[in-house]
């Protein structure tokens, strides 16, 4: 599928109307608009490149989505920010790397999935989605832009020597299994790959034996038979992955959910402190905006991807199960517990907890009683 570009106006936005015009035209297709309204010395005449590495393997629906993006910046800022993107261990080999790369400026940024950084700052396991967590991308836009997720996240990273520019939408992630896996008693004795943190722990639960792996190494670990599932992304990125050809059976979650564990997962674009400091506040606002927009044509772009890819999947002799609803409260039994252990591990990770807490003890929301959280205590 290519992204629908709209047509450019030809003149920058510089009233309220010109700035609505170019929401609207950057939501729709990521669009750009001519000339450069935000050049406003020699210096940012130059113009500036970041270099930023993404965890998406190059060649899968994902990248694509992003260089395109990325690709875009030159002509957004007329000349002010161009964007040189790189994909999965491109310039960093894993994801420790990555993330130290950005810290001293190697790279001038990353688009990682949020919760890979759970061994170095605890609160990121609650900065996309956990298990039967928060469960709609519009919760979670709603407590990053409305209930001061976003703030409480840039002092987070703010200690790391990076700011955290804004959440992604991406999709759920599902189970591709090379035996049948239809409720949660199949976990007992599998072999599982999940991100790590919270996740893990919960299968573990269960009885499965969890390993942490990237993209890239999930599919020859199945066909070696190294691990007997995987957890990853969603149908468009996992066919690109080839996960049809190694394994024979997908886990949704209930009807309405396409996965209990991590039903949004989100990732981010994060850059070195000292590069964000060399823009001008213009500017910074202006890929703030930029972020917002990509994410929402990432998001839809990937679910309109992943029905075609289901399809594919099912013409290949994959078999689609799905947990039942006492899965889920099951899920939610277990899952509560290490909330709270993870949520006491330091002084951010109860705060972010806190506000999501509030959030779903809500009746807005109603996923957690007082019932359910009995005997519990940050």
């Amino acid at each position: 599928m290519k992204t629908i570009i709209p047509t450019r106006e030809a003149q920058p936005a510089t009233s309220v109307a010109g700035r609505r015009r170019f929401l609207t035209h950057a939501a729709l297709g990521g669009a750009a608009i001519a000339g450069a309204p935000f050049i406003g010395n020699a210096e940012a005449a130059k113009g500036k490149t970041w270099k930023v590495q993404s965890t998406w393997d190059a060649g899968t629906t994902g990248y694509a989505l992003f260089e395109e993006w990325c690709n875009g910046f030159k002509e957004a800022t007329g000349g002010e920010l161009s964007i040189q993107p790189f994909g999965a261990k491109a310039v960093a080999a894993d994801n420790n790397a990555l993330f130290e790369s950005v810290q001293t400026g190697v790279l001038d940024g990353m688009n990682p999935f949020t919760l890979y950084w759970a061994g170095k700052m605890p609160a990121s396991v609650f900065l996309s989605s956990y298990p039967v967590g928060p469960d709609q991308p519009a919760q979670w836009d709603t407590m990053f832009y409305g209930l001061g997720l976003l703030e409480m996240t840039r002092k987070i990273y703010e200690k790391f020597g990076l700011v955290y520019v804004g959440p992604i939408q991406h999709d759920a992630n599902i189970i591709h299994s090379k035996k049948p896996v239809t409720s949660v008693a199949d976990f007992q004795g599998l072999k599982l790959r999940v991100p790590g943190g919270m996740v893990s722990e919960v299968f573990q639960a269960f009885g499965a034996s969890t390993v942490s792996l990237p993209g890239s190494d999930i599919f020859p670990a199945l066909e070696k038979g190294t691990i007997d599932a995987a957890d990853y992304v969603g149908p468009a990125v996992n066919w690109d992955l080839g996960f049809a050809q190694v394994t024979k059976y997908i886990l949704f979650g209930p009807p309405g959910l396409m996965s209990v564990y991590q039903p949004v997962d989100l990732m981010d674009l994060t850059v070195n402190m000292r590069a964000w400091k060399g823009l001008s506040p213009q500017m910074q606002r202006m890929v703030e905006d930029r972020v917002k927009t990509y994410s929402v044509n990432h998001y839809v772009s990937i679910q309109k991807r992943n029905v075609e890819a289901l399809e594919k999947f099912e013409k290949a002799g994959s078999v689609i199960n799905r947990m039942s609803t006492q899965d889920l409260d099951a899920f939610r039994r277990a899952a509560i517990p290490i909330w709270y252990k993870w949520a006491k591990k330091d002084k951010a990770a109860s705060e972010v907890f806190k506000l999501q807490l509030d959030y779903m003890m809500n009746p807005i929301m109603g996923y957690v009683t007082a019932a359910d959280i009995k005997g519990q205590s940050l």
